[in-house]
């Protein structure tokens, strides 16, 4: 189940949470011939089990569940989306996991014990989350609830998080659609692009020094949303970009209007099929974003 932008909404029938800056993740216990086994699963489908290690715990605590969460990765102690980005695309080592380990936010159960929880009210569901004895599980946490939205979208901005998630405490689960019993209000402005091509850095030709960005037109195409080179410098990000993009390279522009020149030179196209989350500080009048940010590649979303 997905939230919608939107005001914040207010009234006793209304709970707030913070808004994690990280992936979305179905944790799925099972028992299969007395062997419990553990399924981590992205927002996209994706199997993300052997990613993040350091969540297996959650195969001793529970014998039948399936919990709804988001995991996170600190960088100057906060969460961190770009800082996470490295483990959508490589499988950490036990050494790597266990120096910079994820948390994992949980902030529903769907199932428990073979029973489906999904027609029961959130407020239900949540009552039924808390009641689980996860408490010495690693890395696992209840993603905190809070009565006061106002104060959660003062005290979020006022400490750097991303933004608030307000959940109608009467809300049923609808797996995979977005529903207005689930408001999400976010303080930066974020937006997922496709990536249509890139281009080097002229002085260090094995280096990305700028990513081609669309969006989806009301016809279908990819409308030209404009060039990011900021946030790319870092090695990690570098390593992603240099191992993924050559595979979707094609000879043609996918753009559906020719973008700039000054964007277009040199440039490599790409399929538009890879997702790049971007921070950005509005639209021009030209429809291009404004000082966007490479946030980093999405494996958990699709347009």
């Amino acid at each position: 189940m997905l939230a919608t932008p939107g005001p914040l909404p207010v009234g006793p029938q209304w709970c707030y949470e913070v808004k994690w800056d990280g992936m979305r993740l179905l944790a799925d216990i099972s028992t299969k011939d007395t062997a419990t086994v553990l399924k981590l699963t992205s927002r996209t489908g994706r199997d993300m089990t052997r990613h993040f290690p350091e969540l297996s715990g959650l195969r001793g605590a529970l014998a039948d569940a399936l919990l709804d969460g988001e995991v996170v990765m600190l960088a100057n102690g906060l969460p961190s989306f770009s800082a996470l980005a490295e483990r959508f695309h490589r499988i950490p080592t036990a050494a790597e996991a266990s120096a910079r380990p994820v948390v994992l936010m949980l902030f529903d159960v769907l199932r428990l014990y073979g029973v489906s929880l999904l027609d029961r009210p959130l407020a239900a569901r949540r009552a039924t989350l808390e009641r689980l004895n996860l408490a010495a599980v690693p890395n696992v946490r209840f993603s905190p609830c809070y009565d006061d939205g106002q104060a959660l979208l003062e005290a979020t901005r006022e400490r750097g998080l991303e933004g608030v998630v307000a959940k109608h405490r009467e809300s049923v689960y609808r797996p995979g659609q977005r529903s207005s019993d689930w408001v999400k209000l976010a303080h930066r402005r974020t937006r997922d692009c496709l990536v249509g091509g890139w281009r080097l850095e002229r002085t260090h030709s094995s280096r990305i020094g700028g990513l081609l960005l669309g969006v989806p037109d009301a016809d279908g195409g990819l409308r030209f949303a404009g060039r990011v080179g900021s946030g790319l410098a870092s090695d990690s990000a570098q390593r992603v970009l240099r191992e993924i993009l050559p595979k979707y390279a094609v000879e043609v522009s996918p753009f559906t209007q020719p973008i700039p020149r000054e964007d277009a030179v040199d440039a490599r196209w790409c399929q538009p099929c890879l997702v790049a989350l971007v921070t950005h500080l509005g639209w021009t009048d030209h429809g291009r974003l404004r000082q966007p940010v490479f946030q980093g590649l999405r494996l958990d979303a699709a347009l």
